[in-house]
């Protein structure tokens, strides 16, 4: 696996999935029953935005760095900050300092938004990267690590005790078949357990390559499934194949209430995060968009 997250930590993708799965923890934390998180693809738990391979790229400054920089001039609204309060109190957690030197991949993320009573299950296949996420979260009581095939300890671990929870499945995609190895682990994980949120992150390169996606999800038996996809540049100006132009989720059994606060908080991160220029003709240009795949 020559994939490495710490070239990307912090850019916009991440602000992305790590603002919305905060937010998902953050409503499984309305009721006093505990909850548990399965993510299938961890990586090293947290990322050093002073380092060589986030130097590289500098992708964390069009990410957190600009989201952070609105905040520090008051430019995000009420009800954006609102929403985005679980996920940039977890930022700030690994950065008592001030500044940005850390960043909080999923593990870290989900560790800081835990309950003394919820739990937390962490897969990484890449040895070296699971034994940097044990030494990181490992000595946590309400967290385990095994080095393991995500989409199989989706068989083994599932349904956990708690009946209530999620699991994320956010793979590197390095493997040409990633969006089918995808829709066959949610097909089996759903029938599992019918009643857990199911939260699956994809790189948006070509168009038509997550249309076909959604589409083969629509025929799964699935319970109530949207899919929020987030565009940073004009799709119509990219081609297929191309360097990333956007991210998304599917969300099967959004937790409760979490689609009443989507709209702020994705017009918020559209307006901070976009990369398309000012001069793009009215009508195109970046956008966000919620579909249904599954009606409840």
């Amino acid at each position: 696996m020559n994939y490495r997250h710490a070239y990307h930590a912090g850019n916009f993708a991440d602000v992305f999935k790590h603002a919305i799965l905060a937010l998902c923890l953050e409503h499984f934390k309305t009721k006093d029953k505990p909850f548990f998180v399965l993510d299938t693809h961890a990586g090293i738990g947290r990322y050093d935005l002073s380092g060589i391979e986030a130097g590289k790229t500098g992708e964390w400054q069009d990410g957190i760095g600009r989201l952070q920089d609105a905040a520090t001039r008051g430019a995000l609204s009420p009800v954006l900050l609102d929403a985005l309060r679980p996920y940039l109190d977890a930022v700030a957690a690994e950065n008592p300092a001030g500044g940005f030197r850390v960043y909080p991949g999923s593990p870290c993320l989900s560790q800081h938004l835990l309950r003394d009573n919820d739990r937390l299950f962490l897969c990484e296949l890449h040895a070296e990267d699971e034994q940097t996420l044990w030494q990181t979260v490992g000595r946590d009581k309400r967290v385990k690590v095994e080095h393991r095939d995500g989409y199989e300890a989706l068989k083994a671990v599932l349904p956990p005790k708690e009946r209530r929870g999620m699991v994320l499945i956010d793979p590197p995609f390095e493997q040409p078949d990633e969006f089918d190895a995808m829709e066959r682990a949610l097909a089996d994980g759903v029938k599992r357990w019918a009643s857990g949120c199911f939260a699956l992150w994809y790189p948006i390169k070509d168009r038509l390559e997550i249309a076909t996606f959604h589409a083969h999800l629509e025929t799964l038996d699935l319970p109530e499934t949207v899919a929020l996809d987030f565009y940073i540049r004009d799709p119509q100006q990219i081609m297929p194949g191309s360097s990333l132009i956007g991210c998304g989720y599917v969300l099967v059994n959004p937790p409760y209430g979490l689609m009443r606060v989507i709209e702020p908080l994705m017009d918020g991160l559209l307006a901070n995060l976009r990369q398309d220029t000012p001069s793009r003709v009215a009508g195109k240009g970046a956008f966000w968009r919620l579909q249904t795949l599954k009606y409840a």
